[in-house]
C-alpha cells in the first residue's frame, strides 16, 4: 500500500462515527477552514524561511486537510478522491496547450496571458474579467491578481513612467487629503496609493506581499538590535532620540 493510499485510509477510520476519533468525526468543510488556512501559512513560512525539513512536515499537514476534504465528500457522495485528481490533471492538459498542443508563446509572460484567457472562455459564468479573485484573499495579493486580470486585456501600462507618476499623483492626492483632515478621504487616498505600488512591484517582477514581509522582518531584525541595548535599563524610558541611535548602528550592521 502506498503512502498517499494509508493516509486516505486513515482519515476515513478517523471519521468513522462508531470506531473513530470524536474529534475528526465531528468536523464539517467548515469547521476545518481555520485549521487549513494555518497549515497553508506554516507551509508559506517554511518555504520563506528556506527550511526543508519543516516544509516536508508542514505540507504532510496540509496534505492532510485535503484528503480530509476528500473524504467530507465521499460521504456525502459529492465526488472522490478520482475526481479531485482528473479535474487538475485535466486542467493542466487544457491550460499549456504550448506543451500539449501546438501552440507557440514567447515566454512566462504569454503563458500567464494565455492562461487567463483560456479560464475566460471556460468560466462562462463569470460576468467579469476580474472575476475568480477569491476575496478572503490578503488584500496585497487580491490587488496583484486583479491587476494581472485586467492586464490579460491589454488595461495594462506597457512601461514604468506612467507607473511611477501614477504613485505621484496618488501621493499628492494623500497629501491634500491630509491637509484637509477628512478622514474618510484620507483612507480612500491611502488606499489608492497603496494599490498603485502594488502595480509597480507587479510591473517590476515582485510580489508585494513577499517584499512586505522582507520590510518588516527587517524591521524585527534591527528592532530586536534597539531592545537588546537596554537588557538591563527600560526600553521605555528611553527617548526617541537614543531609540534612532541605535537604530541606525543596526541598519549599518
Amino acid at each position: 500500500m502506498n503512502k498517499f493510499q494509508e493516509l486516505m485510509d486513515i482519515i476515513a477510520a478517523l471519521r468513522d462515527p462508531e470506531t473513530g476519533c470524536p474529534w475528526d468525526a465531528k468536523q464539517t468543510p467548515e469547521s476545518l477552514v481555520p485549521n487549513f488556512i494555518e497549515e497553508l501559512y506554516e507551509v508559506v513560512e517554511a518555504i520563506e524561511d528556506q527550511d526543508d525539513e519543516a516544509l516536508c512536515e508542514e505540507l504532510g499537514d496540509l496534505m492532510l486537510h485535503l484528503v480530509f476534504q476528500v473524504q467530507i465528500a465521499h460521504e456525502k457522495k459529492a465526488f472522490e478522491m478520482e475526481d479531485v485528481l482528473g479535474a487538475i490533471v485535466d486542467k493542466l492538459v487544457r491550460r499549456h496547450p504550448h506543451v500539449f498542443g501546438d501552440l507557440s508563446v514567447a515566454d512566462a509572460e504569454g503563458v500567464k496571458l494565455n492562461w487567463e484567457h483560456i479560464k475566460r472562455v471556460e468560466k462562462t459564468d463569470r460576468e467579469s474579467v476580474l472575476d475568480g479573485v477569491p476575496k478572503s484573499m490578503p488584500a496585497l495579493i487580491q490587488a496583484h491578481r486583479t491587476q494581472e486580470k485586467a492586464a490579460s486585456v491589454g488595461f495594462d501600462w506597457p512601461d514604468l513612467p506612467p507607473v511611477l507618476a501614477k504613485i505621484d499623483e496618488e501621493r499628492e492626492e494623500l497629501y491634500e487629503a491630509l491637509s484637509e483632515g477628512d478622514a474618510e478621504a484620507i483612507k480612500e487616498e491611502l488606499g489608492d496609493l497603496l494599490f498603485s505600488i502594488v502595480n509597480l512591484s507587479r510591473k517590476l517582477g515582485f510580489d508585494a506581499e513577499t517584499a512586505l514581509k522582507d520590510a518588516t522582518r527587517k524591521f524585527y531584525r534591527r528592532f530586536r538590535y534597539v531592545e537588546a541595548q537596554y537588557s538591563k535599563t527600560n526600553i521605555h524610558e528611553a527617548s526617541l532620540e537614543e531609540l534612532d541611535s541605535h537604530w541606525e548602528t543596526a541598519k549599518n550592521q
